[in-house]
């Protein structure tokens, strides 16, 4: 059981990661070293050798090795993030970098995403230090950089320069997971990830005639570019259940006594009321128009017109995403990835998602687990290339009110005190015999 010491830990230290700027911007512009450094000192002060691997100047990322009793068992990678996505400072109630604990919550970018779960790992694995407890398999800490961009300089880096240190992992766990959802019934629902969509964030072209603003132009590239994101923005993609998605839908069905009817699954959507969220971003993929650049001056019709779209595709659902790409945009609007990434899918029928449901269940006995697939995604699709499978497991325990998911990448994020306590617990309990 995790110790009074490490409840305090958990606290401190997910304030004071929030205390250390580690927005990262894109394109390069983050510096999570300081992040990095504190949490190697933090492993370093209780016996462990961690590893702390850039590369880029800057970019740190820090990996250590816990040995388990059984040597027969394949280890188990966990790991979290040290960067956070920007925050405007006018629009918070506290400044989004002061880690300030107020009325017995935890403020600040990276609360939820994901400093908290940094800190729980950190207060974890130092209780056991502390008590001389050993977990039975092999457990890889990893506290990666640049997730909330392109993941190149972080766990994209890790796994194709430094596979070596993840040697003989199977599964791993990270962030989004085992949270509280209030479902406005009464009910507390811990959503287990089991599966991600892919990530295909797209860069669209259309090329045209330039000439005078005043003339006709039936090759205007504004418009050519125009009419391919609208496409792309009303297109109804199809139904696909995944077997996550099929196994949460059928899950929640039974917990609200509703007939398992999957030839009508937005019917179903419909009687699941708020818990429908955790499953509707799932069930077919989605292209989303997001930002479009196009012209230098009102009277000029320019000769290129470039749009940016996310797109998300559900696992073995990236080929009917390309061809429908190749519909929507048409014959004169060109398209690419500017950044690619695999959907995953893990089993939910294994030993280690058992544990994990074991663990939420041990100290949240009035909640239903459910396996949900992520709509986004997170740094186990770069470990995916060592053949690890990921699942997301972050425990909260949240009270009612408390929109967990409003919170990743919005405006005064913020944990409660007991959620961390809880998180502890959980980890410390499922780590121990995962």
């Amino acid at each position: 059981m995790a110790d009074q010491q490490a409840l305090d830990e958990v606290v401190r230290f997910t304030s004071d990661l929030i205390r250390i700027d580690t927005t990262n911007r894109g394109g390069g512009d983050c510096r999570e070293r300081p992040a990095a450094e504190y949490a190697a000192e933090q492993l370093a002060g209780v016996g462990l050798e961690p590893l702390m691997l850039e590369r880029t100047e800057g970019r740190t990322n820090v990996v250590a090795r816990i040995e388990g009793s059984d040597p027969s068992a394949d280890a188990l990678l966990v790991h979290g993030h040290l960067d956070v996505v920007p925050a405007e400072a006018a629009d918070w109630s506290v400044h989004p970098f002061s880690g300030e604990v107020r009325d017995g919550v935890v403020w600040g970018r990276g609360a939820v995403d994901m400093k908290n779960m940094d800190a729980m790992i950190l207060a974890v694995v130092r209780s056991w230090a502390r008590q001389g407890v050993r977990p039975r398999r092999d457990l890889v800490i990893a506290f990666t950089a640049d997730e909330e961009a392109s993941a190149e300089d972080g766990s994209g880096f890790l796994a194709d320069e430094h596979p070596e240190l993840f040697e003989g992992c199977t599964e791993g766990v990270s962030e989004s997971g085992a949270f509280t959802f209030h479902d406005g019934a009464g009910r507390e629902i811990y959503p287990i990830a089991a599966g991600e969509r892919g990530t295909g964030w797209l860069k669209l072209t259309a090329r045209g005639r330039a000439g005078h603003g005043s003339k006709v132009n039936k090759e205007n590239a504004v418009t050519r570019l125009a009419a391919a994101v609208t496409r792309i923005g009303e297109h109804e993609w199809p139904l696909r259940l995944t077997p996550t998605v099929r196994a949460a839908l059928t899950e929640l069905a039974a917990l609200y006594g509703i007939e398992t009817d999957l030839t009508d699954v937005d019917a179903l959507l419909e009687k699941l009321g708020p818990a429908a969220k955790l499953v509707e971003a799932t069930v077919r993929n989605s292209a989303n128009p997001t930002m479009l650049e196009a012209g230098y001056k009102l009277n000029v019709i320019p000769g290129e017109a470039v749009a940016y779209v996310d797109g998300r595709y559900l696992p073995g659902g990236e080929d009917e995403f390309r061809t429908t790409l190749d519909l929507l945009t048409g014959p004169d609007v060109d398209w690419e990835f500017s950044h690619r990434e695999v959907a995953l899918q893990a089993p939910v029928d294994s030993p280690t998602y058992a544990g994990m449901r074991a663990a939420v269940e041990e100290f949240a006995p009035e909640g239903h687990v459910v396996p949900y697939c992520m709509s986004g995604g997170t740094d186990a699709k770069q470990f995916s290339r060592l053949g690890i499978t990921g699942y997301g497991f972050a425990p909260l325990k949240l009270p009612e009110g408390f929109d967990y998911q409003a919170l990743f990448h919005g405006v005064d994020e913020r944990v409660p005190v007991e959620a961390l306590h809880f998180g502890v617990r959980v980890l410390d309990r499922f780590l121990r015999t995962a």
